[in-house]
């Protein structure tokens, strides 16, 4: 890859992670967890634009900035990176949107609600069941993902992803 588009593949990463860590401030408390939509949003569509490996590192970055900057929880790391894991491997395979939306969703609710209970267990949360996570990474990757494809049509409709990829 030449060192201009390198450049721009960074450039939008950060650009993504700026958008999730601000949309952080948007969240909304689930049954002991923080529901930020926008961080699943971002996830989608960081799939979309610069594969799986960016998503990746875009989840962590902004969970990592999330909690520097004390606006979110260890719970951040799982209830984002799982999907955008989920998501660019099945975006990757099919180059489809719809499943990297399906991707997201079951990533973050079952795979990083699962990872989750362990985490919390980390942080010295004992009394909660095995699947506390789960319903409330659901409600939060549901309406994030649906943002992102809703978001993806539009861009796409002016010519704009084909510009961003």
């Amino acid at each position: 890859m030449n060192k201009e588009k390198q450049a721009k593949k960074v450039s939008l990463a950060g650009i993504l992670i700026a958008i999730a860590v601000v949309g952080s401030l948007f969240s909304f408390p689930i049954l002991g967890s923080r529901s930020a939509p926008i961080q699943h949003l971002v996830n989608v569509l960081a799939v979309i634009l610069l594969g799986p490996g960016y998503a990746f590192g875009i989840a962590f970055g902004a969970s990592l900035l999330r909690n520097l900057l004390g606006w979110g929880t260890l719970l951040a790391f799982p209830g984002s990176m799982f999907g955008a894991l989920l998501a660019g491997l099945f975006y990757r395979y099919s180059k489809q949107v719809s499943l990297a939306f399906v991707g997201e969703v079951l990533g973050t609710s079952i795979f990083g609600g699962l990872a989750a209970y362990l985490v919390a267990g980390w942080m010295g949360i004992t009394d909660i069941a095995l699947t506390a996570y789960i319903v409330p990474f659901f409600l939060s990757t549901i309406v994030g993902s649906i943002l992102a494809v809703t978001l993806y049509r539009a861009l796409d409709k002016r010519g704009i992803i084909q510009d961003l990829q």
